[in-house]
Parts: C-alpha cells; structure tokens; sequence
C-alpha cells in the first residue's frame, strides 16, 4: 500500500513517520505520482490564499499559493478517480475549500486553539454514529495550533467532532466518498497528555484505503 502526502519533503518529516507504521509514503506534488497511490494525505502547513475561497485576505498569513494551487488540483483528481483523503489540519482546510466551502480566516477564540510555541491541548464532542465514535467516543482530549477555521461546509461535508469551547469543526466527513478530515495533529499527539492514540485516525483511513479496492495506476 502506497500513500501520498501532497506537500514537500522538507515540512512533512512528522507526516512520513506517521504513515511509515501502515504504508509506504510518497511525498509529492506531482500529479501522476499522487494518482499512481492509493490514498491521499493532505498534511498541515500555512494559510490557504483566500482568493480561492472569494474573499480578500483578512487575517491570513504564511501563504503559498503555488502550492495551494497544487494541492487543489491533486484533491480533485482524487475526488474524480475516488481516491481515499485524509486532511490534516491545513489539510481538512484544503478539503473544504476544494468542495467550494468557507474559512475562518483569523478565528477570534484562537487563543482555545494554539500556543504562540507549540500545540494547545483541548477537549472536543464527538458526534454518535460518525467515523470517529468508534475509535474515541463521546469526548477527546486532542492537540491543535491553528488560528483559522471551518466556516461554511463544502459540498456533501458533515461535521462530526466539535470543539464545545467555541463550536469550531474539529472533524469532517463525506456523505458518500471515502473522505476525513481531523483539524488537530494526530501525527504529533503526545498520548500521556491526551489519553488516546492518534494512530487510530490512521488505521481508520487505512482502513479506507484497503476497502477501496483501488491499486493505482499509471
């Protein structure tokens, strides 16, 4: 099995080691590479270009629109062949703005979802009967930095984890394609602090990728 991460070597060293334990991964941007695999990470980063939503900057910072524009594309490409995604932080962001949703772009109660150095610790609500239930339950402790956020959903997007601070969407899923997204770093989670494993996000997407029957192809 062979998973892409859509992003460059030198920001997803976390990511690598991440997938390392259920897959072989691929970090990429090129097209054909990402097609040729069998599930999709979308990894965390900077700031979306807003224009890509229709708004002006208002709050968005660390932007690489190349990239965006890249990653963008490869989302869609797996949308068409049906390719299991994963979005992680930034991640979950690209999902959403790719099936035509909305940011945040500077959330007010940013403070509940980072520290100036390193990932704040918050809890969250799972919604029953969503992916993540089985794997945590009603309630999770997990680990963020961001300061933006989902705003309006994209097309065929549910959210299933909240956190009940400030209503921000912690988790996503698709109604019909193979699609989840998490806003915390479950590939970074310190367990002794949060009580649970962020490697169940990902036995659950490889999982996905398994039951997809899909092999990749040239």
């Amino acid at each position: 099995m062979k998973i892409a991460i859509i992003g460059r070597p030198a920001d997803t060293a976390n990511y690598i080691r991440f997938v390392q334990s259920v897959a072989t991964p691929l970090v990429t941007l090129d097209m054909d590479a990402a097609s040729c695999c069998q599930g999709l990470l979308f990894p965390g980063g900077g700031d979306i270009a807003p224009a890509f939503f229709g708004e002006e900057n208002h709050g968005s910072r660390n932007i690489d629109t190349q990239l965006d524009i890249l990653q963008l594309q490869i989302f869609h490409m797996a949308l068409h062949k049906g390719l299991p995604v994963l979005g992680i932080c930034k991640g979950m962001q690209v999902i959403n703005v790719g099936l035509g949703g909305t940011l945040v772009q500077d959330m007010p109660t940013g403070s509940c979802h980072r520290y100036e150095n390193g990932d704040k610790y918050h809890p969250t609500a799972i919604c029953q009967g969503s992916w993540l239930y089985p794997l945590y339950g009603r309630t999770a402790l997990v680990n963020s930095a961001h300061h933006q956020a989902v705003k309006r959903l994209g097309k065929g997007l549910a959210a299933v984890q909240i956190c009940p601070l400030d209503g921000c969407i912690e988790a996503i899923s698709h109604e019909s394609l193979p699609v989840i997204g998490v806003q915390w770093h479950p590939e970074r989670m310190d367990e002794r602090r949060s009580q649970i494993s962020g490697e169940l996000v990902l036995s659950y997407f490889s999982s996905l990728v398994s039951s997809s029957g899909i092999s990749g192809s040239r």
